[in-house]
């Protein structure tokens, strides 16, 4: 297992919980290191993880409830692939609601979330530097969802963490730029209007990055990049 902590579960010989194995998994999706279409076979996810198949279906079946894999009848398992008009729809949620998480959190924000948000960044610019996009990736969609719990809107919170990793997996097969990375210069400019306590500038900043983000996309079919599971996870 390639999680730090998963891998600690083993070595003390306790088998990872469905929790676990979902959050594994997860973050293999929002890091692009499983590919939208990729199936999620249980007979291998559990001899991967090391689990019985009650524990890795548990498991798929959370990813399901968010959206991130799709269960299909007599077939099994797979990284879910949104269409272009789902695509559509999920930045258009984006645009809708972020703006306005970003103004509550400008309003909000304490001295303390704002040295989280800073540190936030910090860890994202470290692994653009060290040549790990797919981590710098998973952090960039992060702080979107750190920024709507900021905004103190627990239900609205849920919704944009949703779309966010739905998100993750549109870039993965719509993205048309050389990188599929926010621009560090947006995050930056957002997490100071934010410092500022400027809800105006902070509202307008968010929705300009997310209109740029979508502008990226090219909303025609891609085949799913397929790859061995045990490449990817073992």
């Amino acid at each position: 297992m390639n999680d730090r902590w998963s891998a600690a579960l083993k070595k003390q010989g306790e088998q990872p919980s469905s929790e676990v194995i979902a959050a594994s998994l997860s973050r293999a999706i929002h890091e692009h290191r499983l590919a939208p279409g990729t199936k999620l076979g249980e007979d291998e996810l559990a001899d991967i993880y090391d689990v019985s198949r009650t524990i890795v279906r548990t498991s798929l079946q959370s990813l399901a409830h968010g959206q991130l894999v799709e269960i299909k009848r007599n077939r099994g398992a797979f990284v879910a692939q949104p269409t272009p008009q789902e695509a559509q729809e999920i930045f258009e949620a984006r645009e809708l609601l972020e703006p306005r998480t970003a103004r509550m959190a400008a309003q909000r924000a304490t001295a303390k979330d704002i040295t989280m948000l800073q540190a936030h960044i910090a860890d994202e610019h470290a692994a653009l530097e060290n040549g790990d996009n797919g981590r710098a990736l998973y952090l960039s969609g992060q702080l979107h969802v750190h920024i709507a719990q900021i905004a103190a809107q627990a239900t609205i919170a849920s919704f944009i963490e949703t779309l966010v990793a739905r998100s993750s997996l549109i870039v993965a097969l719509y993205w048309k730029r050389a990188s599929a990375l926010c621009e560090t210069h947006a995050h930056d400019s957002l997490v100071l209007a934010i410092e500022r306590n400027d809800q105006t500038a902070a509202e307008a900043l968010m929705r300009s990055h997310l209109v740029d983000l979508h502008s990226a996309l090219d909303l025609s079919s891609k085949p799913a990049v397929g790859k061995s599971l045990r490449d990817i996870l073992g």
